[in-house]
């Protein structure tokens, strides 16, 4: 595995949260999702109401995580791209993924679970990011 590829391991790790992105339709969408990293695949868990799953499965996805809301002076990326398959976690995947949502839009979350095999995974940092402060300061 090629060092990048443990270091946006390492990384997303420390985040549970990304977004996934693709298109429907020829129509561009991004949408918020849970992961976790297993033998260096993502798996991801998203609401089923919301349809996405059905454009997600089988094809190539871009999946993007990061701490540019954390308030760090330094700010890292992550991109995974691969394709995306629905899966049925493992008992003990689905226990990484810790508590389910209770409501996704006011509707009752329903899980489904993908699985991205990796293609192109890239890390990206920034250093010494102003805009942060700049949006805090009072």
């Amino acid at each position: 595995m090629p060092t990048d590829d443990y270091r946006a391991i390492e990384l997303l790790n420390r985040t549970p949260y990304g977004r996934v992105s693709a298109s429907l339709r020829a129509l561009p969408f991004t949408a918020v999702t849970r992961h976790i990293v297993v033998d260096g695949r993502l798996l991801l868990r998203l609401h089923r109401g919301y349809g996405y799953h059905r454009a997600l499965d089988g094809n190539v996805v871009a999946y993007e995580a990061d701490n540019a809301n954390s308030g760090a002076e330094d700010t890292w990326s992550v991109q995974f791209t691969g394709t995306a398959r629905a899966i049925t976690p493992t008992s003990a995947e689905y226990e990484q993924f810790g508590r389910t949502p209770r409501l996704a839009d006011g509707e009752p979350f329903d899980p489904v679970f993908l699985r991205i095999e990796p293609e192109f995974v890239k890390v990206h940092h920034l250093c010494d990011v102003p805009v942060f402060r700049y949006a805090h300061s009072a």
